[in-house]
């Protein structure tokens, strides 16, 4: 890497560090035997990290999906199978033990959080509190000690896009934000995670731009409220 290219990788991760107060965030999407992590089984997670541009636009990184053995003694839920379309039993699906599967799915990761400079993950989701759940309880299984994520704090792209968007499905504030959404795909981790990344990226931008017609005095927004 050149000089020239160094100082940018340098900026953009001053940048990113920044924006987020040291945190850099990642979509994790899961599909699940249930809805308790405790004792549902964990049969797919898939990441996207967030990455940064040079000009401070935000951007999906690329994904990654791994399938998950069930655990000893996980309970799984036909109605959980109906939905996310998962036959825990296909050996095809070439699924991994849990330990395995959060390695793969942590290894990007934290190969993002060194190279931006910052101190840890942040799980971006929809229904994000769904996902570090079952996520935290798979680490507590394995004793899994190289988590990068933040063990509670999280952005939920459900909030976001209510405030911004007035729709809190994700199909619907994916269509809002101006993208296609494809219903034979959906409840895929990584299709999920794919689509609620692009969510994500799009509102924090948009985020920016208002921010900066702010700093430019195109937009006061004490005036607007008023």
């Amino acid at each position: 890497m050149s000089e020239a290219e160094q100082a940018s990788a340098d900026a953009r991760a001053e940048r990113m560090r920044r924006r987020f107060r040291g945190y850099l965030p990642a979509v994790i999407d899961v599909e699940t035997g249930g809805f308790d992590p405790e004792r549902d089984a964990l049969l797919e997670i898939a990441v996207v990290v967030i990455e940064m541009d040079q000009d401070g636009w935000l951007h999906p990184g690329e994904a990654l999906n791994v399938h998950v053995e069930p655990f000893a003694g996980a309970r799984i839920d036909p109605r959980a199978l109906e939905v996310n379309g998962i036959d825990p039993d296909q050996p095809l699906r070439g699924a991994l033990p849990e330990r395995d599967a959060l390695t793969r799915i942590f290894q990007p990761v934290r190969q993002a959080v060194r190279r931006y400079q910052c101190q840890r993950a942040i799980l971006v989701g929809h229904n994000a509190s769904f996902d570090l759940a079952f996520l935290n309880a798979a680490v507590r299984r394995t004793g899994h000690k190289r988590n990068p994520f933040h063990p509670f704090s999280c952005f939920d792209t459900v909030s976001l896009a209510g405030l911004v968007f007035g729709q809190t499905v994700l199909s619907r504030a994916v269509e809002a934000a101006g993208f296609e959404w494809n219903a034979s795909e959906a409840h895929s981790a990584l299709y999920d995670a794919e689509q609620t990344a692009r969510l994500f990226c799009a509102i924090v931008n948009r985020w920016e731009t208002l921010s900066r017609l702010e700093r430019e005095g195109v937009l006061n927004p004490v005036t607007m409220a008023s």
